[in-house]
């Protein structure tokens, strides 16, 4: 009798461990999770090259539009402005270069270092972002349509973006900065692969 109420006893705290742990467990953040690791591949190296022409491009637009709008207003002299403004309204285009430049030249290699993605067990995978980053996971069956783009630059570098659409507008995903046979073999593969989904499903 005394051996069963022992072992009673014993189970009964190996289970009250077991529960204070898991909920210890819960109330730690991250804690008994499975960190969320890279995707295998990584975009073209010219990827770094559209960024930067991206970039470039953007800069120059922002930095010539700082130009003549401090070019308008010294001519018409603003009368609404304090008079400081007007006095050194040239320092604009130059307040513009400096904020912008030294990003230009890091934002490309930054985004190189985070784009990454993968397809693999009927799910892609994919990272982007540059300051804040997006994880996204597109189950293949939930695929309605896949897409390969091209724009100027990517036309010039041999480069291509696949675009890929769900039902949901959150389920989507983008994946830019591939070379564009890469990124041609990825859309037949996971068009294909969504067919068979749906195939098998019916």
């Amino acid at each position: 009798m005394s051996d069963r109420a022992d072992e009673h006893r014993d189970v009964t705290n190996v289970a009250a461990r077991a529960g204070h742990e898991s909920e210890r467990d819960r109330r730690i953040p991250g804690r008994g999770r499975v960190p969320l690791r890279d995707p295998a591949n990584p975009v073209s190296r010219k990827a770094i090259v559209l960024w930067l022409l991206e970039a470039v491009f953007w800069a120059v637009i922002l930095i010539g539009g700082s130009y003549f709008l401090a070019r308008w207003i010294d001519g018409d002299r603003w009368s609404w402005l304090p008079g400081w403004a007007t006095d050194n309204i040239w320092w604009l285009p130059v307040l513009v270069a400096v904020l912008l430049v030294p990003g230009t030249f890091i934002e490309p290699f930054w985004r190189y270092a985070v784009h990454r993605w993968e397809f693999s067990e009927d799910v892609v995978y994919a990272r982007s972002g540059w300051i804040s980053r997006e994880w996204v996971f597109v189950p293949v069956s939930r695929i309605q349509t896949v897409d390969k783009e091209q724009g100027w630059f990517e036309r010039m570098l041999g480069l291509a973006t696949v675009e890929i659409r769900t039902a949901s507008h959150a389920g989507s995903s983008t994946i830019k900065g591939l070379d564009y046979a890469v990124a041609a073999g990825l859309a037949e593969g996971l068009a294909r692969r969504a067919e068979e989904l749906r195939d098998d499903a019916t």
